[in-house]
């Protein structure tokens, strides 16, 4: 299926690895061209240079924090004009409830729901200038089902939620659609850092841990990047101009709901 994303310009946060990075390569492929981005520059050269190679298409690098007004600053002076944006950042830490301080959750806020916010609000009104734009937020499964040690994620991503369901249907009659994605279990960076405390608590290895949370996911697996990527490709697609405002579990079945 052709997407019609030939040409667009797309900018990727976190998208130097994960599901940042499964993201940028389903778009690259499609023929978008990317404004790349992520804190580390090493890993992001690399990223960027590999995604050029393999799809042929211009891909700039931009390393900064994309959770501080400094590094918006920098990505926003390289992304002034895309039609795509794909709103990610790592989420905050595991912990218990009781141990969390007022300065923890202003911290996810900023990261997880502030700093998304902003690049929309610094974004969107070009893309509804030019009548045409999408926008897709990396969120989390735990905003329709909440994981008790991610109670910060839980917090930042719910919120940022709110906002999009109010926010998307305001700008859908200009051409423009806003969309959240939730990742379930996927084989990232991210996991291994979940996993690991369950293979130190139970005495065993990192990769019997994995074994043991992918059979109580429906599909028998962790996601890959790419599987995220083109589901988000999908939603930026010239096809996907009729969802609007939606929350999408991509977690393999893992969330037992019936809505």
């Amino acid at each position: 299926m052709d997407l019609g994303l030939s040409g667009k310009r797309a900018l990727v946060c976190a998208g130097s690895k994960g599901l940042g990075r499964g993201c940028a390569e389903a778009l690259a492929a499609a023929g978008a061209e990317i404004v790349l981005n992520a804190r580390g520059a090493e890993a992001l050269e690399q990223t960027a240079a590999e995604l050029a190679a393999a799809h042929g298409v211009p891909v700039t690098p931009v390393a900064a924090d994309i959770t501080t007004v400094e590094g918006r600053t920098k990505v926003l002076e390289v992304a002034a004009a895309v039609d795509i944006l794909v709103n990610n950042a790592g989420g905050p830490p595991a912990g218990v409830w009781t141990e969390w301080h007022h300065a923890d959750f202003l911290a996810a806020i900023e990261a997880n729901m502030l700093a998304p916010i902003a690049l929309m609000q610094a974004l969107v009104p070009g893309m509804q200038d030019r009548g045409w734009g999408r926008v897709v937020n990396i969120t989390s499964a735990a905003v329709k089902a909440p994981i008790a040690q991610l109670g910060l994620s839980n917090t930042a991503r719910t919120g940022l939620t709110g906002f999009v369901a109010g926010m998307a249907r305001q700008v859908a009659g200009s051409g423009v659609t806003v969309n959240n994605l939730l990742p379930g279990i996927h084989a990232t960076d991210r996991m291994v850092t979940l996993d690991g405390p369950v293979a130190k608590a139970e005495g065993i290895s990192l990769e019997a841990a994995a074994a043991k949370r992918a059979a109580t996911i429906p599909a028998g697996r962790y996601g890959s990047p790419a599987d995220f990527g083109a589901i988000c490709a999908f939603l930026c697609s010239a096809q996907a101009g009729y969802i609007v405002g939606q929350n999408i579990l991509v977690d393999g079945g893992a969330a037992n709901q019936t809505l």
